[in-house]
């Protein structure tokens, strides 16, 4: 079934109907609302519509293709013409034309990755490893047992996803977590974007700190909270908290709290550092005195390459101050928009209201489908099978900066992760990453990293 044609005719005086009809639907391709290739109604169609004889829409139909308008084709029907003129666009954002009212600054954040033949931009899992045709198969069933999975249900997240991922953290992570303090995102940015709305919304303190090389967009979230950013340094064992502890005191000096602070302690993003035991200690400790959250982002815990994953800080929290957030990005795929928070029940039941405003929920028959692959030990053995593939390839781009860039590049491999943090020699050009995506190979400088550039 064709969609309905709403066309709004103004007839002039004196002006016969068929040619009214066929101003209204010329302005309507100028406008861009009909565009090339589309095709318009039949004449019988059209007459039963703007409720006229089918002659006068014939009329109009042979004038408009008699201006180039439109072409009709035997058996095919009638077709916006190509080439057609069309009226200029506005300019964006213009007062008096398509935006009439003021708008404030947008966010500033990180460009969207170039689509290139080589993307290097690091943090990516392979597509094509996706196990595919185990998730259509696990969605078809869900379906079909539960149609009702396509209504509304609760926003945060379908029970058996919840109890899948709480069971995944207990074992693996060391996190004491219940299914009712797990809360299903729409992946990893909505999560950072909720907990920055929790945590900022009419709040005094709108102070966070964050890595001073870091990841850009969690800024973005935490800014569109109104966040004040404050970069601390970091070194070769995550981020510094002593200088934490200064900022810390500086802002009470001044009448002001630190609100929160955003870290990336099993791979620090972008250095894939690995926070130290007594830095965890230590930043656990000076939350609780001072009472800020913790927003810990434990973005690919399940890529290691040598040993168990270092535990995250939140399975050492014993005073609630960390707010504990992962993705199955990594995992299965970007794509799938699938991130979770780990919380107290109070804060799970501020996000609920909070994500209602939002966009309600996520797709329940979706969660309940990668449920279902985690129930069946997919997701594990398609964990265990990239593991190998991921290592084995970081191996060969290992070997080959070594002997081809050797002489102006150093880097260390990381005991897990899907990026190599590369430090360039100062004798390379400062236009290296932009000439290098002249050639179809995009890769992220580090000053687009850092928050104080």
């Amino acid at each position: 079934m064709e969609w309905e044609l709403i066309l709004e005719v103004g007839r002039e005086p004196g002006q016969s109907l068929y040619l009214a009809i066929a101003r209204a639907l010329s302005e309507a391709v100028r406008d861009g609302r009909l565009s090339e290739g589309t095709r318009l109604p039949s004449s019988r169609q059209l007459a039963e519509a703007l409720k006229v004889q089918r002659n006068t829409v014939v009329a109009a139909y042979e004038e408009l293709e008699a201006e180039g308008w439109i072409e009709s084709h035997e058996r095919r029907g009638t077709f916006v013409a190509a080439q057609t003129v069309r009226s200029p666009s506005p300019a964006r954002g213009t007062p008096g034309e398509r935006c009439a009212f003021a708008l404030p600054p947008p966010i500033a954040g990180p460009p969207r990755p170039p689509d290139v033949p080589f993307p290097l931009s690091g943090g990516l899992p392979d597509l094509n490893l996706v196990p595919r045709d185990a998730l259509a198969r696990a969605y078809r069933r869900v379906l079909r047992r539960s149609p009702s999975l396509l209504g509304y249900h609760h926003p945060a997240g379908h029970p058996k996803l919840r109890a899948e991922v709480a069971s995944l953290l207990r074992r693996y992570r060391g996190l004491r977590v219940g299914a009712d303090e797990v809360f299903i995102t729409s992946g990893a940015q909505m999560a950072l974007f909720l907990v920055g709305q929790l945590l900022l919304r009419g709040s005094q303190g709108t102070d966070v700190a964050v890595e001073s090389l870091g990841y850009p967009p969690a800024w973005s979230a935490f800014e569109s909270g109104g966040a004040r950013l404050h970069a601390v340094p970091i070194d070769d064992e995550g981020i510094r908290v002593d200088a934490l502890s200064q900022l810390v005191h500086r802002l009470e000096s001044r009448g002001r709290g630190l609100r929160a602070v955003y870290v990336t302690p099993h791979h620090q993003y972008p250095t894939m550092v690995l926070m130290s035991p007594s830095r965890r200690l230590a930043l656990l400790a000076l939350a609780a005195e001072h009472r800020f959250a913790v927003v810990e982002d434990d973005y690919d815990n399940e890529i290691h390459y040598a040993g168990q994953p270092v535990l995250p800080i939140a399975s050492s929290d014993r005073h609630g101050s960390v707010l504990y957030i992962g993705t199955l990005s990594k995992v299965l795929a970007p794509g799938l928009r699938l991130g979770y928070i780990v919380a107290p029940r109070a804060v799970i039941e501020h996000l609920t209201h909070l994500r209602r405003v939002l966009d309600h929920q996520g797709s329940h028959a979706q969660e309940a489908a990668v449920a279902e692959l985690f129930e069946e030990g997919e997701v594990q053995r398609h964990v265990r099978r990239v593991r190998k593939l991921y290592a084995e390839r970081r191996g060969v781009l290992a070997y080959a900066l070594e002997r081809e860039l050797g002489e102006v590049v150093d880097f260390d491999l990381p005991a897990g992760g899907l990026a190599l943090w590369v430090k360039v020699a100062e004798v390379c050009p400062s236009d290296w990453a932009d000439r290098a995506l002249e050639r179809g190979v995009a890769m992220v400088p580090g000053r687009e990293l850092n928050l104080a550039r």
